[in-house]
């Protein structure tokens, strides 16, 4: 995402993996089957996530449920627990996912995932009391919030460059596909017994046991799919495979994966790029930390403190950790996940009679978030990620704020007034379209692009951290909020929407295609971090051969690409 000289150790080797490689974007991933199918089990990892995150919200305002959880659903404080407790178990997920997907492979954290996310399920599902609720929604967090950084990472380390960027966009198309969806199915389980008294508890249980349904297929499928190529073990010699004495495995996987022999340049261009990064992540860390290279435990656990506290100590990395970490926390204080967690509840306060009509609003929520987030991912790169985020905020924000004036009129009198309580709900409705084509794709594009190559992994994880422990809050505060403060929810959500624009018009740079030199002026960095560390890239490049991949000129006419060789799929 940073441009220049970003994308790998050697500047030639890569021009050369260019020149062989495949078609780009959407067209790759449909071409090559193989990518296809990581594409598809991207997809379920996303789908997963947005159906867990939309399907409680109908869950919530279904009779049954209300009448069955009385005791919690009553009480705006034990409700807002109900919905926050598996936020609260995602940022627990999230802060162990990467010592997991280190120590037991990417693959093997995914199915653990998996596990602990159906357990959460099964007691969800089979609950009779809201202490299982509450049990099985913090058992169920633990797992999407470790699913929701395992599998993007297995996705995008075992699939070739040109296609990465679109495995992103589909990663986030699917997530609010799957927001979609449950929406929907909760509309429609609602009328099973009635909406009313006689609605049977199987109206909610289902919704919820039908989020095993991409869980199996995702722990399955990933039982036939290979270890990442790229998993790196900080405390060996090389990639999870290759310190296993596993080289050659590696290789073949990677030609698996292309579609070429194991001998392919293309294959081994990019097997020597995966061990000249690890070999400069090894490196930066016997630099910085020479005391902690022993490989014990103790050592290692102090080398990640010591390396997190770094991020602190440099003026221009703590400026990106205060980006990242400050996008995520106005990401979710634009009150984006108090609209999708208690979407019925607040189109029924707007005037919305009947729970069957306040879901069908909130499935209308679902459908045109989907759809603003196509657009989104087809021109960003294009418009650059400030316009974007800045306009999105501020739409947000005047929604919050034409909702909140409405609200305060009316709330007492929204029959006698049909068409006020209509206007308010078309602002939640442009809302979501807001947030859909900017805060929800470009804030992640963004905090994953300002980080220097030595430090990326851990820049990401506080940015993550930031976004589940303010999804956790919100989720907690809204009920109690919607309860006692009535409108002024809205103002309060629309007031942290304007500050969340002027935080990234004013404090935040552009960083659209910019170079590494370019990003180390615009965060201020004197020290050219992030040149040293792509200076240090090049010389392992050299060292392991790398580069000499990219000086083979006599070759580059004879060699096709891996589509070129493997045109025809049937021949594959």
């Amino acid at each position: 995402m940073g441009g220049g000289h970003a994308g790998g150790a050697s500047p030639y080797a890569a021009k050369r993996r260019q020149a062989l490689q495949g078609k780009s974007g959407w067209a790759g991933l449909v071409h090559n089957r193989k990518i296809f199918a990581n594409a598809v089990f991207a997809s379920l990892g996303g789908l997963l996530y947005g159906y867990n995150q939309g399907v409680f919200s109908g869950v919530l305002s279904m009779y049954s449920f209300d009448h069955r959880m009385a005791s919690a659903v009553g009480n705006p404080g034990t409700k807002g627990w109900l919905v926050s407790i598996l936020e609260l178990g995602a940022w627990v997920g999230v802060l162990s996912t990467g010592y997991l997907a280190d120590k037991l492979s990417r693959k093997y954290t995914i199915m653990l995932a998996v596990i602990v996310f159906c357990v959460g399920v099964v007691v969800q599902t089979a609950a009779f009391q809201p202490s299982s609720i509450y049990g099985g929604r913090f058992i169920t967090g633990l797992g999407v919030g470790s699913l929701s950084m395992a599998v993007p990472l297995y996705n995008a380390e075992l699939s070739p460059p040109e296609v990465r960027g679109s495995l992103v966009a589909l990663q986030q198309l699917a997530i609010t596909f799957g927001i979609l969806i449950s929406f929907w199915i909760d509309y429609g389980t609602n009328y099973i017994g009635g909406t009313g008294i006689g609605q049977s508890e199987i109206a909610w249980r289902i919704p919820l046991a039908m989020q095993l349904v991409p869980a199996i297929i995702l722990g399955v499928g990933v039982i036939f799919m290979p270890f990442s190529p790229r998993h790196v073990s900080t405390h060996a010699h090389d990639t999870w495979l290759v310190n296993q004495g596993r080289d050659e495995e590696a290789v073949a996987v990677l030609g698996r994966a292309r579609r070429l022999p194991p001998d392919s340049d293309l294959v081994q261009i990019e097997f020597l790029e995966i061990k000249a990064q690890y070999l400069f992540e090894k490196e930066m860390n016997a630099l910085k930390f020479p005391q902690f290279q022993d490989g014990s435990f103790s050592s290692n656990f102090k080398l990640g403190v010591h390396a997190y506290m770094s991020l602190l100590t440099s003026r221009t990395l703590f400026y990106r950790v205060l980006v990242g970490s400050m996008t995520m926390f106005f990401q979710q204080w634009t009150g984006v996940n108090a609209i999708l967690y208690y979407a019925p509840s607040i189109f029924s306060d707007l005037g919305l009679t009947g729970n069957a009509t306040s879901l069908l609003a909130t499935g209308v929520v679902g459908v045109v978030m989907f759809l603003a987030t196509i657009p989104a991912v087809i021109w960003i790169d294009k418009v650059g990620r400030k316009p974007v985020l800045v306009s999105g905020a501020f739409i947000m924000a005047a929604c919050h704020l034409v909702v909140a004036v409405l609200t305060a009129l009316y709330h007492n009198s929204w029959s006698s007034h049909p068409t006020a309580g209509w206007v308010a709900c078309a602002c939640v409705w442009i809302f979501s379209v807001a947030f859909g084509y900017s805060w929800g794709p470009c804030s992640w594009i963004l905090v994953a692009e300002i980080w220097p190559l030595s430090i990326r992994g851990k820049g990401i994880s506080i940015a993550s951290s930031s976004n589940w422990m303010n999804n956790f809050i919100v989720g907690q505060v809204t009920p109690s909020m919607l309860a006692h403060i009535g409108f002024g929810t809205f103002i309060f959500f629309g007031a942290f929407a304007f500050l969340g624009g002027f935080f990234i018009m004013f404090f935040v740079p552009e960083t659209k295609g910019l170079t590494l030199e370019e990003m180390d002026d615009v965060f201020g960095d004197r020290e050219g971090l992030a040149v040293a560390d792509q200076e240090r890239q090049n010389a392992i490049a050299d060292r392991i051969g790398l580069t000499a991949f990219g000086q083979r000129k006599g070759e580059s006419d004879i060699e096709k690409s891996s589509h070129e060789l493997f045109d025809d799929e049937g021949k594959a």
